[in-house]
């Protein structure tokens, strides 16, 4: 059986796609990069957004009726019932984490087995929990996702084990929200004793840490960063707002001094962090002077890194009931104003890195520019951050760390030479 597996959404998905593609292959399932060669195609969809929602359709209907089709995820968890009634041309629906499942409706075996690293041969997703406790008003992945489990420490670093054993250099923990990690198994927070473990795991040189949730921070996390030989001093941090009615409203238990503690705290403890955060706009209660706000604080150059969204109103939300007064072209001049402000911070945050030197993961080769060497340094998470485009005289492969001067920047990316 050829199956082809289409994984749509965040990198928490992904890593699902990843344990689901080795379940199939120690199946017996031949696994196909080209769906159109498939004789089954399993999508696994994200329904986190409308914008999220519609792709996950698309491409549902896209092969659906001309393939045997097969639909996971977030956006089945969510709509499985009116899925099956608008689409009943796919052969089954499933939701989140049920690789076992589909295994067994496509009659393969059920046998052990160890996820298929999609990424480039570098680095991986490490995903150390599942669910959320936060109560957004926004938010919908406590719906989808249920309530936060945490991974046992031992079965993180086993698997951690498995990915340097495969080549990875670099970890990058994924959780909905890593800070809450341990609290559920070892009734306190766990993250350092995780980090601790994973710091001993041989061939792991670099631990990044994703989707950070900022009242979680304190100061034996920071301390513990600052130290540390292999967790990077990069912050990925969404706070989604900075104005205290709109966050009150949020329901993220802070405000906007809180906000600006948060990013004094962290340059203070830890000189060269790197900070990236998301914001939403368009949120139903963000007057214009909110807005301003949020912008103004943007302008003040804390963050390297900053994403944007814009509001959607999702049922089941606590938000739900405000309705959704901003139009929509409204939120998208809003967003697009405060990207654009942001590109001009993070171009003079990547002019300042000129003549400096970094250790660099190279990651693989840009074949538009010529098969040029591309890879990140601990400034630049993997698929969301610039990249550098590195120049040098000795040949490089992916999972190489070479030492490297920056000697020119753009918008987002950089160029360097090996040192």
């Amino acid at each position: 059986m050829k199956v082809g597996v289409i994984s749509l959404g965040c990198a928490k998905n992904l890593v699902d796609t990843e344990v689901l593609l080795g379940k199939l292959k120690a199946g017996g399932a031949t696994i196909v990069s080209d769906p159109r060669r498939a004789d089954v195609i399993v999508i696994n969809t994200c329904g986190f957004i409308e914008p999220a929602k519609m792709e996950a359709i698309e491409t549902i209907l896209e092969f659906a009726g001309s393939k045997k089709v097969i639909v996971m995820g977030c956006l089945v968890q969510r709509y499985k019932e009116e899925l099956k009634k608008e689409i009943p041309e796919v052969s089954a629906y499933f939701g989140t984490e049920s690789w076992d499942s589909i295994v067994e409706f496509l009659n393969l075996r059920s046998n052990e087995s160890k996820r298929i690293i999609t990424t480039p041969s570098s680095y991986a997703y490490l995903k150390v929990s599942e669910g959320c406790n936060r109560l957004c008003s926004f938010c919908a992945i406590p719906l989808i996702r249920g309530r936060h489990r945490s991974r046992p420490i031992e079965e993180v670093v086993e698997e951690a084990k498995y990915l340097a054993d495969q080549g990875i250099k670099e970890l990058c923990i994924v959780s909905q929200d890593t800070t809450y990690y341990g609290k559920d198994l070892y009734a306190k927070p766990y993250l350092v004793e995780l980090l601790k473990a994973l710091e001993k795991v041989e061939g792991i040189k670099w631990i990044r840490l994703l989707y950070l949730y900022p009242t979680e921070i304190d100061e034996n996390l920071l301390s513990y960063m600052a130290q540390s030989e292999k967790v990077l001093p990069y912050f990925d941090v969404p706070l989604q707002h900075v104005s205290t009615e709109v966050l009150k409203s949020m329901r993220r238990g802070y405000d906007e001094a809180f906000v600006r503690e948060f990013v004094e705290k962290v340059r203070k403890n830890i000189a060269n962090a790197v900070l990236r955060t998301t914001f939403i706009v368009g949120y139903p209660l963000e007057r214009e002077r909110d807005y301003q706000k949020l912008l103004d604080f943007v302008r003040e150059g804390h963050f390297h890194w900053v994403g944007a969204f814009t509001y959607y109103q999702e049922e089941g939300t606590h938000a739900y009931a405000l309705g959704d007064p901003i139009p929509q072209r409204e939120k998208e001049e809003r967003k697009e104003e405060l990207l654009r402000v942001q590109r001009d911070i993070t171009y003079q945050k990547n002019l300042s890195l000129v003549g400096k030197s970094f250790e660099l993961l190279v990651d693989g080769f840009d074949e538009e520019f010529g098969f040029v060497p591309v890879g990140r340094i601990y400034a630049q998470a993997p698929e969301v951050d610039g990249i550098t485009y590195v120049e040098s005289d000795k040949e490089l492969k992916a999972g190489d760390v070479v030492k490297v001067m920056i000697t020119q920047v753009g918008d987002y990316d950089v160029g360097a030479k090996v040192l």
